[in-house]
């Protein structure tokens, strides 16, 4: 029954996801993306907890680790797009003649 309700909820907020992705127009889309892939880095704390738990074994050792793995490209690609759209709007210097 937990399972069932569980996999509700992920259904649920996938939707949700969605219909509030498709709604937001194209030129906040990659401030909003960027955004949340920095605030993203919350995640990086549940996966160090996880790959350090003292837990039955390698495989969630491993899994831990992936989670880190994935989030710090996660939230290191988010700072990255940041900068460069923030570097879109900044004035280019003039070479002397």
């Amino acid at each position: 029954m937990d399972l069932i309700l569980l996999l509700f909820i992920f259904l649920l907020a996938g939707f949700l996801g969605m219909e509030l992705i498709s709604k937001v127009p194209s030129q906040l889309h990659t401030p909003l993306m960027s955004g949340a892939n920095a605030i993203s880095g919350i995640t990086i704390v549940g996966a160090i907890i996880a790959a350090g738990a003292n837990t039955t074994g390698a495989p969630a050792m491993i899994l831990g680790t992936m989670a880190v793995t994935f989030a710090t490209i996660n939230v290191v690609g988010g700072y990255l797009v940041t900068d460069r759209m923030l570097g879109m709007f900044k004035k280019k210097k003039e070479e002397p003649k």
